[in-house]
């Protein structure tokens, strides 16, 4: 056979009721789910930066990034919603890697999806606890998320999984924003289509049961770049594109239009230092097109304590062990540049 089944994992019930979520925390993510569900329908003109490691690898570091960063998000509340980057699953282009804590929560040890279930759960749930916000992961598997529903205020879906049928209707499910990225090949039709699917309800198999959604009408879109034929890394974030979006969200019936800009992956050419002036540019051009400022409606960014990147076996505290990120210094620097840039 070509599966070997290893043991049956504990339903999404299970692993909540050993590791619940308290009354204040669910009430803080309820109201954090309606201060982000504002800004991207237009009623808030706060701006959303969804910041940091392009992995969590590391519950104690996690935890020490999402403590720096609140009374940063606390001091710029005014004009900016912070949302912790908490992406517990890696996708690989390969198939080969570190797969992110859901799989492998030790980098150099075998995979045990039950305890990577858990250390998915548990960072989470420390996470809003020692920041006092909710956070962002990817949904890389979609059976994954009744393991989370209660924790996350914002998802993204990666440019590999975009034009998943099952990725699309599972998100038609969510009841939170939910970003959809440009695939690899920078096309903006399929992204676009993959929010409309999202948008509507559907019927569908999941987790072993027929389900029926409503739709999600705060599913947008990410723009991250794209990958040429040839193999070079294309930008999506300048003005042109900008415009060329709206230009395609308007030949479309879509709800609340709204792009978030990825300043890494293929707009940085995973420079990540590009990221600074990706960003500052982005905020130029909604300064200067109305309609730049009314469709982009946020930036992601990554950055971890220490700057850049290193292998799994250098264990520097605080480094990513995927992407390279920025640092911490040049990241805070940066959210007060665009809380300024967003007056």
């Amino acid at each position: 056979m070509s599966f070997s089944y290893l043991r049956e994992l504990p339903k999404p019930s299970e692993i909540k009721n050993q590791y619940p979520l308290s009354d204040k925390l669910t009430a803080l993510k309820a109201e954090r789910d309606r201060m982000i569900s504002d800004v991207i329908t237009g009623r808030d003109n706060r701006f959303l930066v969804i910041i940091g490691p392009c992995s969590a690898d590391n519950e104690d570091a996690v935890l020490d990034y999402v403590s720096r960063l609140a009374p940063v998000a606390e001091q710029v509340k005014e004009r900016l919603v912070i949302i912790p980057r908490i992406y517990t699953n890696k996708p690989r282009t390969t198939g080969e890697g570190y797969k992110g804590i859901a799989s492998q929560p030790d980098p150099e040890k075998k995979p045990d999806m039950v305890a990577g279930l858990i250390a998915m759960r548990n960072m989470h749930i420390h996470a809003i606890e020692a920041s006092g916000m909710t956070c962002a992961d990817e949904m890389l598997y979609p059976e994954n998320w009744g393991y989370v529903e209660d924790l996350l205020s914002y998802v993204a879906i990666g440019a590999r999984s975009v034009e998943d049928q099952h990725h699309r209707l599972t998100v038609s499910g969510f009841d939170v924003a939910s970003g959809m990225k440009n695939p690899t090949s920078g096309d903006f039709t399929v992204m676009l289509n993959s929010v409309y699917a999202a948008q509507h309800p559907h019927q569908f198999v999941f987790r072993g049961h027929e389900v029926q959604t409503s739709g999600n009408p705060l599913t947008h879109v990410i723009l991250r770049g794209a990958v040429s034929k040839h193999g070079n890394s294309v930008q999506n974030y300048h003005y042109e594109d900008i415009m060329r979006l709206i230009d395609k969200y308007n030949q479309m019936e879509l709800l609340h239009p709204a792009a978030i800009i990825d300043a890494n992956h293929s707009n940085s050419g995973k420079q990540h230092r590009e990221q600074i002036r990706i960003v500052k540019e982005i905020m130029h051009n909604r300064k200067i097109s109305s309609e730049i400022h009314d469709m982009v409606k946020g930036v992601m960014i990554e950055s971890y304590i220490e700057e850049g990147s290193q292998k799994v076996c250098d264990h520097i505290y605080g480094k990513s062990i995927t992407d390279p990120c920025l640092g911490w210094e040049d990241s805070r620097r940066l959210i007060y540049d665009i809380a300024e840039m967003n007056a």
